[in-house]
């Protein structure tokens, strides 16, 4: 459509899941958002046209209807994003490592410490022993969601 240097990158945020079925583990990809794709573009006129009236394209979230243009993703959370799917070049420096003990700073773990029982450098996430319903559980959890706790 004449637009190819303005339209860098089409994303669906999908992520590995591990599912059992039939007693075997199957991985599948889950959806982060379903029902939304990010789209990385230089945002001129002809650009915007084609991409909100592409077929199947509803609505944008930053954009307050009518034809305005939507704010962007901030760069942060697109590395997050990114850092999920195990896309990201940004490498995060920490001072932890396995056996050590953290506090998980966000999530549904929020507040609760455990041991680092593994740590995965490409999607940049741990995974964390932490004490749930009396047993070690297993939880991955990215890495800047951690902190260290010293002793």
């Amino acid at each position: 459509m004449g637009i190819q240097d303005s339209l860098f990158r089409v994303l669906v945020a999908e992520e590995p899941e591990i599912e059992i079925k039939n007693g075997k583990k199957v991985e599948k990809m889950r959806n982060l958002f379903p029902g939304y794709v990010f789209v990385e573009m230089k945002m001129t006129d002809e650009a915007w046209y084609v991409v909100r009236n592409t077929p199947g394209v509803t609505g944008f979230i930053g954009s307050s209807g009518g034809g305005a243009k939507p704010f962007p993703v901030s760069p942060d959370e697109m590395e997050s994003i990114l850092r999920r799917m195990g896309q990201s070049d940004k490498k995060i420096v920490v001072d932890f490592q396995v056996g050590d003990t953290v506090r998980i700073l966000a999530g549904p773990f929020s507040g609760m410490e455990g041991r680092i029982s593994s740590m995965n450098d490409q999607t940049q996430t741990a995974s964390v022993l932490t004490m749930l319903f009396g047993r070690e559980t297993p939880t991955d959890i990215s890495y800047t969601d951690l902190q260290k706790v010293t002793e």
